[in-house]
């Protein structure tokens, strides 16, 4: 819910601020940023009218909140529904007349009104429209295909039981340029990447060319770290011919990928001008792709690189604004000329675990309960409004395992971090990773009888919140402080594998007894623990529950009311955007 601003001297209050813009941040709809970027961009382009600023002000607050775009016709219903504010919300017929006769679209193109209704401010409406341009641009014909061999290679790399959707998947990507892999946790992706891969190498050494130079990137290290594992896991298990061909894979941050420019976070060395070398290019965990991430990869690839984009679409999005992969699976699914491949039969997990994540993603409350109520190993249903004896219990056994494993070395330390994740939807609050990291810290000072007064001791797990190009780290890397040579060091897991620093080497991280769930992406536990937070808590929807669940391998423990749950799978995460219907059309 939004906070209403009453003191005329609260930070949330823009002072200088006049009709409906002062009307919605009085409200708590609008922040100061937003009001201050409207009253500029009307200023400076000459406009008069206070439904335009606030519509300004509005596309500005939907970027904060992941859309690219503010449809007018709606935000006053999407609002409502999130934030309950009691504003004025204008007539959308005189809104929109208003928006089409302004300046801001008709002289400057600070803005563009698409199909009517959706607003966007000019920098994310230029990059739709490439990302839509650039995945649907005429590319030269596919390289031709041995169907004898391809055929034969399908049944060799794919020779486990239930590997029909692989096949199918494979054969997919191997007959176009840009193909979207889909699938839940467990149903294969990784096992479908390292075959196709194998057949995109035979196939070119059957042309008598070289080597594909194939690229594997995520959006994080930890995903990075993540894809390289299970990719060369998977690569292990072929032939010998077959591991002989994708010696030497190694995944890579996106950015590293593109070339990282210390002068800009939205610009990279390889451009449209200047493209990555690669043949082959693949991207897991795409739906943590913002828009504009997305837009600077299509452009540096060459038009005959096939790309794979691997990811679930009811995950998460970016933290940024957009949500390219459930738009990439509408719209290029909707088309006759794409297609997208889906996997959707699950082999990892156990039955229950996969059986309550399905429930979770098609919102059905009463099921999940039932899942989680039935008993079983694999899930455990912790329903107390106050968790605290309940959480020591479970969590300072893997604490203590941790710090135990940080004495002897740091592969066993972070292994030992692995059998366990506490997952929190906030950062602050009583149900955030703040407070139960602190909470977590005091009950480790009463086992060991230690004073942890320094902000770095024996066992602490740490989380890098910034990319160091410099060292080799990345946001999203996970480590843990271990002892060598008599001194504590941090052992960090990254794309490269396995490396330490001295701890005062290491500025942005942070403890991560507990983490968020957008943090957790990319990543895997052997068991997760979801603390649930209150029931009026924006954060608290289907996808991020969903999200939680599936980081487990083997168990997942739901801490939490059933009225929480219920307003979990309730509230759906809503973006508006307009690149699925670009590329239906």
């Amino acid at each position: 819910m939004t906070d209403t601003v009453e003191d005329a001297f609260d930070w949330r209050r823009a002072v200088n601020a006049g009709g409906l813009l002062r009307v919605f941040n009085d409200a708590g709809v609008l922040e100061v940023a937003d009001v201050h970027v409207a009253t500029r961009l009307t200023i400076q382009g000459g406009e008069g009218s206070e439904l335009v600023a606030l519509a300004v002000a509005l596309a500005v607050r939907a970027l904060r909140s992941g859309s690219v775009c503010v449809d007018i016709l709606s935000v006053a219903q999407d609002l409502d529904d999130v934030d309950q504010p009691e504003v004025p919300w204008p007539d959308p017929k005189a809104w929109l007349a208003d928006l089409r006769n302004s300046p801001l679209l008709t002289k400057h193109a600070v803005l563009h009104l698409e199909q009517d209704r959706l607003l966007y401010l000019d920098r994310y409406w230029r990059e739709e429209q490439q990302v839509c341009s650039d995945l649907l641009a005429p590319r030269p014909a596919p390289p031709v295909v041995d169907e004898a061999a391809l055929t034969a290679g399908l049944s060799r790399v794919f020779h486990r039981p239930n590997s029909e959707e692989h096949r199918e998947a494979a054969r997919i990507a191997l007959s176009q340029w840009i193909t979207v892999l889909t699938g839940g946790p467990g149903t294969g992706k990784t096992t479908t990447v390292a075959g196709l891969l194998a057949l995109a190498a035979e196939q070119a050494e059957l042309a008598g060319g070289p080597p594909p130079r194939i690229a594997l990137a995520a959006p994080t290290g930890k995903a990075a770290a993540r894809l390289q594992e299970a990719v060369r896991a998977e690569i292990a298990g072929l032939g010998d011919s077959d591991r002989a061909r994708l010696q030497g894979l190694q995944a890579l941050t996106l950015h590293r990928l593109l070339g990282s420019k210390p002068d800009s976070s939205t610009r990279f060395r390889h451009h449209r001008g200047n493209r990555l070398p690669h043949d082959l290019v693949v991207v897991d965990e795409t739906s943590m792709v913002s828009l504009t991430m997305m837009a600077r990869l299509l452009e540096a690839l060459r038009p005959d690189t096939r790309l794979i984009l691997v990811g679930d679409p009811d995950q998460l999005a970016s933290v940024e604004a957009g949500a390219v992969l459930a738009d990439l699976v509408d719209g290029l699914g909707a088309r006759t000329d794409r297609r997208v491949a889906q996997l959707s039969t699950s082999h990892r997990f156990g039955e229950t675990i996969g059986l309550l994540a399905n429930a979770i993603r098609e919102g059905d409350a009463d099921r999940v309960l039932e899942i989680l109520t039935g008993g079983g190993d694999h899930v455990e249903f912790v329903n107390r409004a106050d968790p605290a004896e309940a959480l020591r219990e479970v969590l300072m056994p893997h604490v203590l395992a941790v710090r135990d494993a940080a004495a002897m070395s740091g592969s066993a330390a972070l292994a030992a971090l692995d059998a366990h994740r506490l997952l929190c939807a906030h950062r602050e609050g009583a149900f955030g990773v703040r407070r139960w990291n602190r909470q977590i810290e005091r009950w480790l000072a009463e086992e060991t009888g230690e004073s942890l007064w320094g902000e770095w001791y024996l066992g602490r797990p740490v989380l890098v919140t910034a990319n160091d190009y410099g060292l080799g780290l990345y946001n999203g890397d996970t480590g843990v402080a271990v002892l060598a040579d008599g001194a504590l060091r941090a052992a960090i897991a990254g794309a490269r594998g396995v490396v330490d620093f001295a701890t005062s080497r290491l500025a942005e991280v942070e403890t991560a007894h507990a983490m968020t769930i957008h943090k957790s992406q990319g990543s895997q536990a052997d068991e997760v623990t979801v603390l649930l937070p209150p029931e009026d808590s924006r954060l608290l929807t289907r996808e991020l529950f969903y999200t939680a669940v599936t980081r487990a391998k083997s168990k997942v423990r739901v801490v939490g009311t059933e009225p929480q749950l219920r307003a979990a799978l309730a509230r759906r995460v809503v973006r508006a955007t307009g690149l699925r219907q670009r590329l239906a059309d």
